[in-house]
């Protein structure tokens, strides 16, 4: 191979990974989007046990080691949902936005949230432990 050959092969090997690059970044970028419009539970179906479920309600039980999420891994989706804390953490809710926002919270604190799509993270020391109660019937964001 002369070297004229030789820089059109590296040149069409550069091309071709700047391609293969670009398609994987539109496949994450899909595959985060997708990820808005999840299934808490079936983004960490390990973590959580479903406690009851009719065609009202469904009560998931989740625990969250630090550094792991409180309600969920990565971004995903709520309806409309009553959160009963089970033992005191520390946290931090991130929206689609980038929006932060703490959340400290105590045992037997109870907190009511419209459909959200969010990704919170247990930032302290101590496993985190909650139960979610969503309504059936009402829309994702």
């Amino acid at each position: 191979m002369n070297e004229s050959q030789a820089k059109k092969a590296g040149s069409r090997r550069v091309r071709r990974a700047l391609l293969v690059a670009g398609l994987a970044a539109l496949g994450a970028q899909a595959g985060v989007e997708g990820v808005l419009a999840q299934d808490a539970a079936k983004v960490m179906p390990r973590s959580y046990r479903v406690a009851f479920e009719n065609d009202k309600i469904r009560v998931l039980d989740f625990v969250a080691k630090p550094g792991m999420g409180v309600c969920g891994e990565g971004m995903h989706s709520h309806p409309a949902h009553l959160t009963i804390v089970m033992s005191d953490w520390q946290g931090k809710a991130v929206t689609p936005d980038g929006k932060i926002v703490g959340r400290d919270k105590k045992a037997g604190d109870v907190f009511w949230a419209e459909a959200e799509t969010h990704r919170v993270e247990n930032t302290g020391k101590t496993m985190s432990h909650v139960m979610i109660v969503e309504l059936k019937g009402q829309q994702k964001p």
